[in-house]
């Protein structure tokens, strides 16, 4: 089987550099089963612009301006499919994967491996996504819709060892070829270039607004998107880097566990490819205040206009643009914002990684629970944001970011293979610098794949 064209990552950060008749077909193709939007696996719209909010300072309660790029409008409906690509991606240039009637296996707790159920079949093959039981239905509906099969393991968002059980099992078939968002580094290549320019790119276009980035903030589930961050500082070294996990589940605050309802984030690990020596201070966030923060975005735009007073305009722009961990990145970047005391100059960026259409039914169970929403509710819920409360907040200081570090050795070490010597690696600086300068050649490899093509 031919493999279709396939996109640079440098491409993918600059759309315009597309070849001019690969851009036209992208921009006018209305299939999104069709390969050519493995081209659209952008920030940029068709517009040229980057997909964003700046949130009112009415909504949020802190004076730095809260940024947050969206990701919903990305194939498959979630920035992620841009690091399933990568993975793919890189495993072709290398010849490690060829199109021989392989199943690519998606380890995933949702957004990842709904993009690679997109990816597979769009590039040639089978997809299989392994996860959890109790990710809402709609991931499961979106998957078999992109024409990929899911295997169910038993658990919710934090039982990713389950996950592990179960691809390790996998990995005995010779036709499986296993994709693993938590230690691939086509991962962290994907969110460090093309996730981390992308927002640098959008500082500059918003420089009139405010000064540089002051933070980034995201929740680590594969700890993808938080590269980002390492990019960020290149062009500003003193943006500070805030992750984010639930207090449900607080593994890098205390080595704590438990089970949470933030469908995309904590997993009862720290990832491989998780530059936690790059951290400044971890944020913990309420999975029920991220649930009913989103019901108050999504039910409850009417009470925010009046009570807020925000203009029609923004209000309708909020229509969907939220899944639960965009909101849960929105509190932790709020809280990140009050904590370092940033004023009307500082710009907080953040990450909605997907919107609303995959949390229906979970909003229906919130109903159940709680009773539906109502102008009352949603009043008082508004505090969930503009009264964000500075707790459950620990600074990355030398000796924490080591804790974090050595964490990395049960999952990695004990259970899944890794040696020590790769360990300590990982806490080196260079290493990271080592991993990002591979774009380049990986870019040229495709390159030569398209020529011989």
């Amino acid at each position: 089987m031919t493999l279709p064209t396939l996109p640079t990552l440098n491409e993918l950060l600059h759309p315009e550099q597309q070849p001019p008749e690969i851009r036209r077909s992208a921009l006018t193709c209305e299939d999104p089963l069709d390969p050519i939007q493995l081209f659209n696996m952008c920030w940029r719209r068709p517009n040229g612009n980057i997909e964003h909010l700046v949130l009112p300072r009415e909504l949020t309660g802190t004076e730095a301006q809260i940024v947050v790029m969206s990701g919903r409008l990305f194939p498959s409906g979630s920035h992620k499919v841009g690091p399933a690509y990568s993975c793919l991606r890189e495993g072709i240039v290398s010849g490690e994967i060829s199109v021989d009637g392989s199943t690519l296996v998606f380890p995933s707790t949702g957004n990842y491996g709904i993009g690679g159920a997109w990816v597979g079949p769009r590039i040639g093959f089978r997809s299989l996504v392994v996860l959890p039981e109790e990710m809402s239905q709609e991931r499961f509906e979106k998957i078999r819709g992109y024409g990929a099969d899911y295997i169910a393991t038993p658990g919710s968002e934090s039982n990713v060892k389950e996950i592990y059980d179960k691809v390790a099992e996998l990995r005995s078939d010779p036709n499986n070829r296993i994709l693993n968002q938590f230690s691939d580094f086509g991962n962290y290549r994907f969110h460090r270039h093309v996730t981390g320019g992308s927002a640098v790119a959008l500082a500059r276009e918003m420089k009139a607004e405010g000064s540089g980035i002051a933070a980034f903030v995201s929740a680590m589930g594969s700890a993808g998107t938080i590269a980002a961050a390492d990019r960020i500082q290149q062009d500003y070294p003193d943006c500070k880097v805030v992750g984010v996990e639930p207090i449900q589940c607080p593994t890098l605050y205390n080595v704590g566990f438990g089970a949470h309802a933030i469908e995309g984030i904590g997993d009862k690990h720290v990832t491989w490819i998780h530059n936690v020596r790059n951290m400044d201070l971890l944020i913990c966030i309420d999975d029920q205040a991220c649930l009913e923060g989103l019901q108050l975005i999504q039910e409850g735009r009417e009470t925010l206009q009046r009570e807020l007073g925000l203009d029609s305009e923004f209000i309708a722009s909020l229509d969907g643009v939220f899944g639960i961990s965009g909101v849960c990145n929105v509190l932790g970047a709020i809280k990140a914002a009050r904590h370092y005391g940033f004023d009307r100059d500082d710009r907080v960026f953040t990450v909605a990684t997907d919107g609303f259409d995959r949390y229906p039914s979970v909003l229906r169970r919130l109903d159940r629970q709680q009773g539906e929403m109502s102008p009352d509710r949603a009043a008082q819920r508004i505090s969930l944001f503009n009264g964000a409360i500075d707790c459950w907040l620990l600074e990355g200081s030398e000796e924490v970011r080591l804790r974090w570090h050595n964490q990395k050795y049960f999952t990695w070490v004990e259970q899944q293979g890794k040696d020590v010597a790769e360990l300590n690696q990982l806490w080196e600086p260079e290493f990271w610098e080592q991993q990002i300068e591979l774009v380049a050649d990986f870019d040229s490899r495709t390159l030569d794949l398209r020529k011989s093509a």
